[in-house]
């Protein structure tokens, strides 16, 4: 979906803009890059590290998945991740009562282990919409095709290959911070995620629209810390699940 690059300004400008008139809502929907140019895959990666958090960081959440495919359920509960720069990251989970117990270990776009698999793969149908749901973009690959904008309000970027595309924006108001990121694979969408930050960068909410299935994350953000280490054993496996 090219543009002129001279109608750069004017097209990104209405995509940002009802961004940032939909942070009113709990969860604006994500603009489709408009008018971007060309940029190098170097130009994206250092972009996309300066999404990474600066210290490892520690997060506790109440979640909420919406089955919009299946029987129409809905099941909540609580969580943790623990993320080590640059890119490794625990996430823990159990549902009501202690029912629906499960944890996974990712580095990068692969997971060293997830028990159980199969509901590890409901939760997360793709790695760059996990990242995503922290704020985190990931750095396109070699073969990429890259382009971008930028201004003192939004960013864009899109990665292209063939037919998989991966679009992200960021949007800063008066009040908050929005990262979108919106991921196509053989021309078929395959998720959204809306992700809302303070002006601090606290991560406050986040949203997974799975396209396909369709199911739905919803993410609260309760709780963020620092801690100076973590456990070296938070990326073994539990013996016992």
């Amino acid at each position: 979906m090219k543009r002129p690059i001279a109608a750069a300004r004017r097209l990104i400008a209405p995509s940002a803009l009802a961004l940032l008139t939909a942070c009113a809502s709990a969860f604006p929907s994500a603009p489709v890059p408009a008018g971007l140019r060309p940029m190098s895959v170097t130009d994206a990666r250092s972009w996309a590290a300066t999404t990474e958090p600066s210290s490892r960081t520690q997060l506790q959440m109440h979640w909420t998945f919406y089955d919009q495919a299946g029987d129409g359920g809905r099941t909540a509960g609580r969580g943790g991740l623990r993320l080590s720069l640059p890119d490794s990251l625990r996430l823990d989970y159990r549902g009501p009562l202690g029912f629906g117990i499960g944890a996974a270990a990712v580095v990068g776009d692969t997971a060293l282990w997830a028990q159980p698999q199969d509901q590890f793969q409901k939760l997360v149908p793709n790695y760059p919409l996990f990242w995503a749901m922290l704020g985190i973009a990931r750095p396109p690959s070699a073969g990429w095709s890259v382009a971008g904008y930028q201004d003192p309000r939004s960013t864009a970027w899109r990665y292209a290959r063939g037919a998989d595309t991966i679009d992200y924006v960021v949007a800063t108001t008066t009040k908050s911070r929005v990262f979108e990121a919106y991921i196509r694979q053989g021309g078929k969408a395959i998720g959204r995620v809306t992700t809302v930050f303070d002006l601090t960068g606290t991560p406050l909410r986040s949203r997974l629209q799975v396209l396909g299935s369709p199911a739905r994350l919803d993410i609260t953000f309760t709780k963020v810390t620092h801690p100076a280490t973590f456990d070296a054993d938070i990326w073994n496996a539990p013996h016992d699940q």
